[in-house]
């Protein structure tokens, strides 16, 4: 698993990150301009920790029962945790949570999943160098690791082998991009994966290119489980809050059909808003020749990335477009304002069901730039039918299924994207795509409660009191 090569490569991609701190953590601050939590506890990504965490450490610890630590990084790994988290629960239920991130916006998500009364405990994850890992683990004592998808970290790795913490990869997928990239790296990244005790691939596809890194070794040991993204579960609430954003319209007219850009990626806005006036002048055209002009679709664009809010508005603006912003609505419901918009922001936090809910269709944020695509399951456990790019990368096995089962269709660019969608959205037939895309939502749901039973068995101390 490991010899001089690896020594080498480990300590040498560790002194750089030593090097490189001050300009790490210069980085957090600078990012905190726009996402203010990355300032909050940043020495905790030094594996430092002030005075309100090491008391809540100190009660965790008290309780004695496992300390089961989740990394979600964003807020996608986050959302994916939620399902794992409540399976990992429901079979251990003396289960202490440790959740880690590194981003704000995971960070925040994964405060919904917190129960401090029993011990829970939320932190950044440390940086990548052999100081920072050991005070965090000295600190937490963790007895058993899960990194979501695709975080594997070297040094992070080696030194949970030295503390005796079994580390396990849930959820795991691996890109052909993706090991192209570990292999260049093979003597840093090799050893890494192969210090995991687990492995649980989301596909069998996942599970090829996952041996080609393991290259043999005894460990990890390797499973296909599933994607736990198919068990998460939409809340009511937000089903509701979308469906009420789907019938509003203004007095005496009809609501106004929703297309929905779904977690869009920088450089993708422009061509859609392009081809979208395109197919807005003419949509205009036809429903004026019908006097229904409330009928003229609307967009609403919910960028990635909440940084990128106040540029996807100019951006709109710029167009010429009327603009409204899900954050200044009173009482979360559009006005009179808002309803006469040609396009809308999502520029909230956790209400993508909702957004989902209130949309006829939507179109898949990064397929349409060579970015591997977005999360479509969250998008068919809702009722929403998806158009997606050409790249689905991150996602292959989903999309063709997806695609399989009539809850999704490919298209080549942004003007067939909005084409089909438009065209999709008045379908006679549109409730029969909903009632496909919960199908084929519903059709692969368990893989949560798989990996919660395989994740658990590594755990060394009594899981129930």
């Amino acid at each position: 698993m490991s010899g001089p090569a690896a020594w080498l490569a480990r300590n040498a991609y560790a002194s750089v990150l030593r090097l490189g701190t001050p300009a790490y953590l210069w980085r957090v601050w600078s990012r905190g301009r726009e996402e203010p939590d990355y300032r909050l506890h940043w020495w905790e990504r030094l594996g430092l920790y002030g005075a309100d965490h090491r008391r809540a450490l100190q009660q965790s610890h008290v309780r004695g029962g496992p300390l089961v630590w989740v990394h979600a990084v964003s807020l996608g790994e986050a959302r994916a945790a939620s399902a794992l988290v409540q399976a990992l629960r429901q079979q251990a239920p003396a289960m202490r949570l440790l959740l880690t991130h590194s981003t704000a916006t995971g960070r925040e998500a994964g405060k919904a999943l917190m129960r401090p009364q029993q011990g829970d405990l939320q932190t950044w994850l440390p940086y990548d160098t052999p100081g920072a890992v050991r005070r965090f683990l000295r600190a937490h004592r963790p007895d058993l690791g899960v990194l979501m998808e695709t975080e594997v970290w070297p040094v992070l790795q080696h030194q949970t082998a030295r503390f005796g913490v079994p580390m396990v990869l849930a959820n795991a997928r691996l890109s052909d991009k993706s090991l192209r990239q570990g292999l260049r790296l093979s003597g840093l990244m090799r050893p890494a994966v192969q210090s995991l005790q687990t492995v649980l691939a989301q596909t069998e596809s996942d599970a090829q290119r996952l041996r080609v890194m393991i290259d043999g070794a005894e460990r990890p040991t390797l499973q296909v489980c599933g994607n736990v993204k198919f068990d998460m579960t939409p809340a009511p609430v937000q089903l509701l809050l979308g469906q009420g954003w789907r019938g509003a319209a203004l007095p005496g007219q009809p609501a106004r059909p929703i297309v929905l850009a779904a977690s869009t990626r920088e450089g993708e806005e422009a061509g859609l808003l392009q081809t979208w006036q395109e197919a807005l002048s003419v949509a205009r055209q036809v429903a004026s020749a019908k006097d229904v002009a409330a009928a003229v679709p609307r967009l609403w664009i919910v960028p990635r990335h909440p940084q990128r809010f106040d540029e996807v508005a100019a951006l709109v603006l710029s167009q010429g477009l009327r603009l409204s912003r899900r954050s200044q609505w009173t009482g979360g419901l559009p006005d009179a304002q808002a309803l006469d918009a040609d396009v809308w922001l999502g520029d909230s936090m956790g209400e993508m069901p909702a957004y989902f809910a209130a949309a006829r269709v939507a179109l898949l944020g990064g397929s349409f730039a060579p970015l591997g695509g977005q999360n479509l399951i969250e998008a068919a456990a809702c009722g929403c039918p998806i158009v997606m790019g050409p790249s689905t990368f991150n996602f292959a096995e989903a999309a063709q299924l997806s695609e399989a089962a009539g809850a999704a269709r490919r298209v080549d660019g942004w003007p067939q994207g909005v084409a089909v969608a438009l065209a999709w959205s008045a379908s006679p037939n549109h409730d029969d795509s909903v009632a496909q895309c919960l199908a084929f939502a519903q059709a692969h749901r368990g893989a949560a409660e798989r990996m919660a039973r395989l994740i658990l068995a590594q755990v060394r101390r009594p899981l129930s009191i």
